[in-house]
């Protein structure tokens, strides 16, 4: 273990030289979240439905996962740049763990993740975006965002070691771009089409951003699927929010609702909660319709 760890801090302090002699491309990778989120925040923000300090709410959380998701593209273009150059190899013919290399570069792209959280969080902050949970849900969130971009470089470690060439990499972590999209970091899942909407709830990005927006709101906002949490939503325990899917996480203390054979006598409103409200969003039409 203390070969690992010495090993895989030597190849981390590489990766690290190698960040700093490319400052353009470091620079272009730490500041491209901010762009998205300048752009998203109020050019889209405002041809939504929702106002657009909201929606800077629910996209700032959202975007902090599809940051951590991009560890999938970092680790295969590392991997496959090492493993196709023969940097690799002659990590091979060395007397040190194997495992120390990945590890190390799963550990830079960590570190400079994190690095580049910080600012774009103070620019969420300066754009109207609240951490309400405290320094306990911050934490919390932050650490889930870690532990998700640490996963992701690992997957696309291995991705990168298998590609048959660098240009093959570089075109499927390309490709990856799109996951972000067809999940609920950006938009809410209640406008979108049955089968689309069905993919975004079961992408992990929509987990993780799930996960992220339940531990930084306030306990007694939590369970608001009107705030718009993807499907509905809401938070309880964040371990619970990421090993669950979007679509099937509800808040502590409510069943899941099934339709009845009299719902139907209970006016418009109660067929509504029984038949037409999306998964996430039936515990609270069922209390509209009991209403009516």
């Amino acid at each position: 273990m203390s070969t690992l760890l010495s090993d895989g801090g030597a190849v981390l302090t590489r990766q690290l030289q190698k960040a700093r002699h490319a400052p353009a491309l470091l620079v272009l990778t730490q500041t491209m979240p901010i762009t998205m989120l300048l752009f998203f925040g109020y050019v889209f923000g405002s041809a939504l439905a929702m106002p657009g300090a909201e929606y800077r709410e629910f996209l700032v959380p959202g975007l902090l996962a599809a940051t951590a998701a991009g560890g999938l593209m970092t680790g295969m273009f590392t991997a496959a740049q090492d493993a196709h150059r023969g940097v690799t190899d002659r990590f091979r013919t060395l007397p040190m763990s194997r495992a120390a290399v990945p590890l190390g570069q799963t550990a830079a792209d960590l570190l400079t993740t994190a690095a580049g959280t910080v600012p774009l969080m103070l620019v969420g902050l300066a754009m109207g975006w609240r951490v309400e949970s405290g320094w306990a849900g911050a934490l919390g969130a932050f650490g889930v965002l870690l532990l998700f971009r640490f996963a992701m470089a690992w997957v696309g470690t291995y991705l990168g070691l298998i590609s048959a060439s660098e240009e093959a990499a570089g075109q499927l972590g390309s490709a990856t771009f799109v996951l972000p999209l067809l999940s609920s970091a950006y938009l809410p899942t209640a406008g979108m089409p049955s089968w689309l909407r069905a993919v975004a709830e079961w992408n992990p990005i929509s987990a993780v951003a799930t996960a992220v927006q339940g531990a930084l709101r306030e306990r007694g906002r939590r369970g608001g699927g009107g705030r718009g949490l993807a499907g509905g939503a809401s938070g309880g325990r964040v371990g619970r929010l990421v090993a669950r899917p979007a679509a099937g996480v509800r808040p502590a203390g409510h069943a899941p609702v099934r339709a009845r054979p009299g719902l139907a006598t209970r006016g418009a409103a109660g067929a509504v909660a029984g038949f037409g409200a999306p998964p996430g969003d039936r515990a609270g039409s069922e209390q509209v319709g009991r209403l009516s």
